[in-house]
């Protein structure tokens, strides 16, 4: 940056010694240092002609000034009269003006007293050199004659030191300056104009200060432009470049009209000259085309400095950009490189399987495919930031250090990658021979389950047997884990703690398979051994059942390993074997088996379309969104398509990460307990909510598509992914994904149903389910038009649906409230946590999409001052809302009763929520002394571990002797309710407290029609499982079962008498 910035001052240093050169040697040419008159000042006075610089030359080469004759030359001020005279002798040439001056006086038509009077102020103001004065006397007798006597006398008076000689006629003057000298009317044939001299002159002078003040003018802004300091950004430095540009073009621009001025004023010169060739040009004619081709090389310099000076100025600015543009870039590769060494941190898992560990390496080799665009843009900075250097970049100190650790970086990323990939591949080894010793451990214990024991009972059948055995072992030696410190020592960069059981587990059921063949072996042999009596052949009880020779795809690191031949056939998570142990006893065993073997297949049906919906999603990413910001792409991209990326695929790259990061991932961790995966969804609950988003853009998206549909550009995506379906059928992938899950977990918690994760899975399709209904009122929501509000600040969307509407109000014209009674109004309701809105629906036309119906706002109620009326007589579909004391009333008919009681309830749950949020503002002593007691759930919130289950498990806990998670035991049942006063699901009756809406009998897991059979039938038998004691029965005999209250028992069987 020195080196530059003493460049820079060297260059401006030059220019303005060139232009404080040109500006001194314009002054010489028009010799301003001598007299810095000029002809536009004085230019009245030239005008009045009394004296004049005709060009004419002496015999000697003195310039000849003449002065005619003038009768108003005695009034002529002396001001006047001195500023002519000193631009008359300023204009020849300093070599000429030092001969000295002839002057002409012509002063035939005047009296003798004026050409005394001439003489004598021309003697007393004269500023230059005189040679010889000639003086024109009167051509009168009587003043000629006087003129010699009086000259003759006078002589002494005119005190010149040059010869004054007085002239008779114009012949004697021919005798003395040759007739091509002297103009027409001194009988001379030289060509003079003193209208077109005097605009000559002031042409020139003219042209003269245009050529100082543009080298002033240059100087200045090369001044300015030196002294700008270099702006710190790229965008800064591209502004300064440009307005520099703009003033250096404005300047050239002034230095072109200045040297179309100076070729002009030439011409003008010239064009006398042209018209009469005959005539040859007098000496001031020649020295105004010198002076004005002097000033033009004048000019010509001073662009000549300007230009090399910019040409400097300009490569530094340039060079400033090339810098900003590199730091800028090198700022940005550098945080993509170290974002991407952030992110192969994180690549630290080695994988839980064969299958797992290919996935990681198949997103390895995905990650790398993507960081390769960051590591070649860092590779190309780095090879431009070396070409710079080679150009001899002025920051080369700067620059240098920021390639060598570009590359530094890219090097560092490519080891590291180089070396996840060679941890990887270790892993991919590994899970390979775990999963191949894993196979020939099924396959032994299938060979020893399948070899009949009839036939071995005998000698040919046992040696036969021995034989196969012998056989399979061979074959061990290529799929089995041969020494186990091998394996640590070999693979001890990537054994993880988890791995390191996995390979411990692995390896002893390896050596249980080796331990039962070397048994099998060992009576075989004895059996194939020479008999000495017959034997009488008998069917043991077999070692193992049979299974299918079907290879397993490879046990996970939860799987539970025994030493037993039966026991190694079992491969579920301990939590689910101890689940089946204890509450599916009751069950017969095949039953259970066949459960489990459902649950895998609709684990795995999940997990194959969550890698094929990733893989889709994925797909359409890369062959259609990322494509639309390809340049390459650009020209197949028509005008309504183009800066929509966002309208057209909505946030599906977040629902990508989200599944391709998160959630596949942890699925895969629940395939050896499918019962428990819905505690993966409600784990990630939230992050759901972006299908929320994707649904309200799916509207904008599908007109967007239906629009720009032939567009070129899908066309030749579709050709290049081979795709036969187009592309709007993959962007309903998403919308078809998230109805999916409900209908896989109904499937889970159709076989669930008495494993561990029953609840779970029950509350994560509840969870579903709330999403679904959540993003099909959002799109009802949207559709909203005409309300001026904002729609969030009334709460949670609780319900919406279309109803019947009939308005009562007391304000109004009676014929209109007359019609209102019986003409309704079709209305489509929003329940909100803080108001009602009433809509009116209106169908769009349209297709798909843009068919959907929006709804135009027509009122709004405050839900603080609303209230319900349960029960309008005569229709049982109807109720009623009323707004500010029955101040308006809006009778309501819903479609059926079911929908008008969840309607109902609803309302009251959020009035009841209201009625309590009073209540705890007003009394905060009560709430102090009632803090212990549980609240009812506040409304729109969604379901939880913690809430009404524990209050419902509590209340089982206060009936029951015996308690069993989600079990009630044989407590004695509530009594059925009456006729007409039970209370339903949906609504309670009108008599029933507000407070206890959460509280009511439908909470309880047995209704009432089921209370009534088990009433009769009398007390049911419990089912075998684990209790917790909680009431004890004081009448025992002696060899009773002593318990107390918190013991935890098994229950094996329960009898016909009631006997455990």
């Amino acid at each position: 940056m020195r080196f530059w910035l003493r460049n820079d001052e060297m260059a401006l240093e030059e220019m303005v010694q060139r232009l404080n050169a040109v500006s001194k040697r314009t002054d010489e040419i028009m010799h301003h240092d001598i007299s810095p008159l000029c002809a536009a000042d004085i230019q009245d006075q030239l005008q009045k002609r009394f004296a004049y610089l005709s060009g004419g030359r002496g015999q000697d080469g003195s310039p000849v000034i003449t002065f005619p004759n003038y009768p108003a030359f005695g009034d002529v001020p002396d001001k006047e009269f001195q500023n002519v005279m000193t631009y008359l002798t300023s204009i020849p040439s300093l070599q000429d003006a030092g001969i000295g001056f002839i002057l002409v006086i012509d002063r035939r038509q005047d009296k003798w007293t004026s050409v005394k009077a001439s003489i004598l102020r021309i003697a007393a103001s004269f500023p230059a050199n005189l040679q010889l004065v000639l003086v024109l006397r009167p051509t009168g007798f009587f003043q000629r004659t006087l003129s010699d006597l009086a000259f003759r006398f006078n002589r002494d008076d005119f005190k010149m030191k040059v010869p004054v000689i007085m002239l008779s006629s114009v012949p004697e003057l021919h005798s003395y300056i040759d007739k091509s000298q002297l103009t027409e009317d001194l009988g001379g044939t030289l060509d003079y104009c003193h209208s077109r001299w005097l605009c000559h002159r002031t042409a020139i002078e003219s042209f003269a200060l245009l050529v100082k003040q543009t080298a002033q003018m240059l100087q200045a802004f090369g001044t300015e432009l030196a002294e700008t300091e270099l702006p710190n950004d790229a965008q800064a430095t591209r502004s300064v470049l440009r307005a520099h540009a703009e003033k250096k073009g404005k300047a050239k621009e002034d230095m072109r009209l200045a040297l179309d001025e100076g070729r002009s004023v030439l011409e003008s010169i010239r064009e006398p000259l042209a018209r009469g060739p005959e005539q040859s040009p007098n000496q001031d004619q020649l020295d105004s085309q010198s002076t004005v081709q002097r000033l033009l090389a004048q000019l010509n310099e001073t662009e000549a400095a300007f230009d090399e000076f910019w040409a400097k100025h300009q490569q530094k600015l340039e060079q400033c950009l090339q810098l900003r543009h590199f730091e800028q870039d090198f700022r940005e590769v550098k945080a993509a490189l170290d974002v991407l060494a952030q992110k192969i941190t994180t690549f630290t898992d080695v994988g839980n399987s064969l299958a797992h560990v290919q996935h990681l390496l198949k997103d390895l080799a995905s990650f790398e495919e993507k960081s390769s665009a960051v590591a070649q843009r860092a590779r190309a900075l780095a090879l431009e930031g070396e070409r710079l250097i080679e150009l001899k970049h002025y920051a080369v100190d700067s620059i240098r250090p920021k390639c060598h650790e570009l590359r530094q970086l890219c090097d560092q990323f490519a080891a590291d990658v180089g070396q996840r990939r060679g941890l990887l591949g270790r892993a991919l080894d590994l899970h390979g021979l775990l999963e191949a010793s894993m196979k020939w451990c099924d396959e032994g214990i299938y060979l020893l389950a399948s070899q009949p024991v009839d036939r071995c009972q005998s000698q040919d059948g046992a040696e036969a047997a021995l034989q196969e055995i012998e056989k399979f072992l061979e074959t061990g030696a290529e799929n089995k884990i041969q020494e186990l410190s091998k394996i640590y020592q070999d693979y001890e960069p990537i054994l993880t703690r988890d791995l390191l059981e996995h390979v411990q587990k692995v390896f002893r059921k390896q050596e249980s398979v080796e331990e039962m063949f070397h048994r099998r072996q060992a009576s075989l042999r004895k059996l194939a051994a020479k008999q000495t009596r017959p034997v009488q052949p008998v069917a043991p009880r077999p070692e193992a059942p049979a299974k299918s020779p079907c290879p397993s795809p490879g046990i996970r690191r939860g799987s539970e390993n025994h030493s037993s031949e039966g026991s190694v056939l079992r491969r579920g998570p301990y939590r689910r074997a101890r689940s089946e142990a204890s509450e599916g006893r009751g069950r017969p065993a095949g039953e259970e088996e066949s459960l489990a073997v459902l649950r895998r297949h609709v684990m795995n049906e999940l997990l194959d379309t969550e890698r094929v919906y990733v893989e889709e999603l994925l797909c359409i990413l890369e062959g259609y969104a990322a494509e639309m910001d390809n340049p390459l792409m650009t020209h197949l991209i028509s005008t309504g398509l183009q800066n929509k990326k966002d309208v057209l695929f909505g946030n599906m790259e977040e629902i990508y990460h989200f599944h391709n990061r998160i959630f596949l991932r942890e699925l895969e961790n629940y395939i050896d307990c499918p019962e428990l995966v819905g505690r993966c969804f409600l784990e990630r609950m939230e992050q759901f909510q972006v299908y929320e988003q994707y649904c309200q853009n799916k509207p904008r998206s599908e007109s967007l598509w239906r629009q720009c549909s032939d567009c070129p550009f899908f066309q030749e995506c579709q050709k290049k992914l081979d795709h036969k379906l187009s592309l709007d059928s993959y962007l309903l992938k998403p919308v078809q994904r998230i109805t999916k899950y409900q209908l896989l977990l109904k499937e889970m918690l159709k076989y669930s149903k008495s494993c561990e994760g029953a609840e779970d899975l029950q509350e994560a399709l509840s969870s579903i389910l709330g999403i679904l209904k959540a993003v099909n009122d959002s799109m009802h929501l949207i559709a909203i038009t005409g309300y001026e509000g904002n729609l969030s600040d009334l709460g949670k969307l609780l319900m919406q649906g279309s109803f019947s509407v009939w308005t009562d109000h007391k304000k109004g014209h009676a014929k209109v409230k007359d019609l209102a009674r019986f003409k309704p109004m079709q209305r489509h309701l929003f329940l909100h946590e803080k108001a009602v809105l009433f809509c009116k629906r209106r169908e769009e036309g349209g297709q798909g999409y843009e068919k959907a119906a929006s709804y135009s706002f027509k009122q709004a109620l405050n839900m603080t001052a609303v209230g319900i009326t349960e029960n309008v007589k005569g229709d049982a579909k109807k109720f009623e809302i009323w707004y500010n004391t029955r101040e308006e009333v809006y009778i309501v008919q819903a479609p059926t009763p079911e929908i008008k009681a969840t309607w109902v309830s609803e309302i009251r749950k959020v009035l009841t929520s209201q009625l309590q949020a009073c209540r705890e503002a007003s009394q905060h002593r009560a709430l102090e002394q009632s803090h212990s007691l549980p609240l009812p759930a506040p409304a729109g919130t969604s379901p939880s571990k913690g809430n009404t289950k524990d209050v419902r498990k509590l209340e089982e806990r206060k009936t029951a002797p015996l308690n069993l998670e989600g079990y009630v035991g044989p407590a004695p049942l509530p009594r059925p309710p009456e006729k007409g006063r039970g209370w339903s699901k949906t609504s309670n009756p009108p008599e029933a407290p507000e407070d206890n809406d959460g509280w009511s009998s439908a909470e309880e897991p047995v209704n009432s029609s089921d209370a009534e059979e088990e009433g009769r039938a009398g007390l049911r038998k419990l089912v075998p499982g684990k209790y917790t004691v909680t009431g004890l029965d004081e009448k025992g005999g002696p060899d009773a079962l002593v318990l107390r209250s918190g013991d935890e028992v098994e229950l094996v069987q329960e009898g016909d008498e009631g006997l455990w």
